[in-house]
């Protein structure tokens, strides 16, 4: 690549994880919309959205890598699959979350808190001490949630439910476990290999869960629509945009551009469901995504950014 081409593929690259992350900040709504349709579960929905998003990465990566895609160590395999059940737990929790405290609440507390998670558990598997940057980051991350629990939805005039945080939370512990466990594999596979082993497993890891616990089926016209959307579009064509801006744009560029993700589904939170953040709630997120920022700026979430295997 040329010198006079490289600010430009890296602005294209800028641009592409840009939209990738606006696309993930419509998980949220879409289901919260699910569920305003149906009397659907958050195990059924992260079922069909891996499943739904599963052949579509397939195609992708047989599409890009031939029958190479087929060439998975058994140990790595076993390894991958296990990164799909920690993304299954990940995606129940978090639309669990969604149906008892909202998309905002849901989405700030998990995809804020969860940077700061894979700092600290980076730096106890390390047998590091934290640096003043990721206790500053913790401190900012652990206020911003005590503000948005506090929050109070405007007119719906009713106290956060403790379970909904409480599964947010445990959203963005699993997150945090699926992005540091993904560098075991991340060096030796293509990450659209990773990803599609990953859903399929965590699809097959949600069945019997649905199952058990009553699974959804039945949804109108409408529904199918959103659950295709939720598989297809923030899922599968999301992390594709994604891995292709990561090829010319900076890890830390990348964490702060991706920013935008808690920020859209909070948004569309307030455009088309009425939820509101009070005085509180704002000052709550504001924190939360501070403690991104401060994480971002420094090079300590790079490594964790660059391994991250499964998306949003």
């Amino acid at each position: 690549m040329s010198a006079l081409s490289a600010p430009k593929s890296s602005r294209r690259g800028a641009w592409l994880i840009l939209l990738a992350a606006t696309l993930w900040g419509t998980v949220g709504v879409t289901t919260q919309a699910l569920y305003h349709l149906t009397a659907s579960t958050a195990l059924s929905i992260g079922f069909f959205r891996l499943a739904l998003a599963t052949p579509a990465l397939a195609l992708g990566c047989f599409a890009l890598m031939g029958r190479r895609m087929f060439r998975v160590a058994r140990r790595d395999l076993a390894v991958i699959a296990l990164l799909g059940l920690m993304l299954a737990l990940y995606q129940a929790c978090f639309f669990g979350a969604i149906a008892l405290v909202g998309v905002a609440i849901a989405t700030l507390v998990t995809l804020c808190t969860a940077p700061a998670l894979v700092a600290l558990i980076s730096a106890f598997l390390t047998g590091e001490r934290p640096s003043r940057v990721i206790i500053a980051a913790l401190a900012l991350a652990i206020a911003g949630v005590a503000l948005v629990v506090e929050f109070q939805p405007g007119a719906r005039q009713q106290a956060v439910n403790p379970i909904g945080i409480a599964l947010a939370l445990g959203s963005a512990l699993g997150y945090a476990l699926v992005a540091l466990s993904s560098r075991a594999v991340a060096g030796r596979y293509h990450p659209l290999q990773i990803n599609t082993i990953a859903f399929a497993a965590g699809a097959l890891a949600l069945l019997p869960a649905a199952l058990l616990t009553g699974f959804v089926v039945t949804y109108p016209p409408m529904g199918w629509a959103l659950l295709l959307y939720l598989g297809l579009i923030p899922s599968a064509l999301a992390y594709g945009l994604f891995l292709t801006g990561m090829r010319s744009t900076p890890a830390t560029v990348a964490s702060v551009l991706t920013l935008v993700e808690p920020l859209t589904a909070t948004i569309l939170a307030v455009v088309f469901f009425g939820e509101r953040l009070g005085a509180l709630g704002l000052l709550g997120g504001t924190l939360l995504l501070g403690a991104i920022l401060v994480l971002a700026l420094t090079n300590g979430p790079k490594a964790a950014v660059e391994a991250e295997g499964v998306v949003a």
